[in-house]
């Protein structure tokens, strides 16, 4: 059974995971925009008072490239159905939503804007990692090893920038 205690204690560690993840890039990449910034909807038209907001976790910016970071601490990574691990789908929803209004934000500028869904790691036997692309923008998932050196955390960290991030 789930005791309230236990959902608290995990909404902590979510809040924790994700704010390490942000100052970590902050202090290590001083030469990248780092923020936990609002996306807004790319509305044709409509009344956008009732849409909900957009705020992502951690959003890079350095030139024309912008990375959105998805932090998910969850006991589980994925979900299985019928003997097959798949991602959780609101999960994946969340960040493509938040990479396709990015996108359209740039219009006619030249840009690349990608997502990230980056799980801590658990004891599960599947680890999520893979990229996507998906309607035009790159989608990766990842899991971030919690459980080593901080030495080997810092190098997972320092990998995402240099893989979306030329001469950083």
């Amino acid at each position: 059974t789930t005791r309230l205690v236990d959902f608290l204690d995990e909404q902590h560690m979510h809040r924790l995971y994700e704010k390490f993840i942000l100052e970590y890039f902050r202090k290590e990449f001083p030469q990248i925009s780092v923020s936990a910034s609002y996306i807004p909807w790319a509305v044709d038209s409509g009344n956008r008072a009732m849409l909900p907001i957009m705020q992502s976790d951690i959003m890079l910016t350095h030139g024309n490239r912008v990375l959105i970071i998805d932090a998910k601490y969850y006991s589980q990574a994925t979900v299985e159905s019928y003997g097959a691990h798949t991602l959780h789908s609101s999960h994946l929803y969340q960040i493509f939503a938040y990479v396709k209004n990015k996108d359209a934000e740039f219009a006619e500028v030249p840009h690349v804007v990608s997502g990230m869904l980056l799980y801590a790691g658990t004891d599960e036997e599947v680890q999520p990692r893979n990229t996507y692309t998906l309607s035009g923008n790159k989608i990766s998932v990842q899991t971030l090893d919690l459980n080593c050196d901080f030495s080997e955390i810092a190098a997972q960290l320092n990998s995402i920038v240099s893989e979306h991030f030329e001469a950083v």
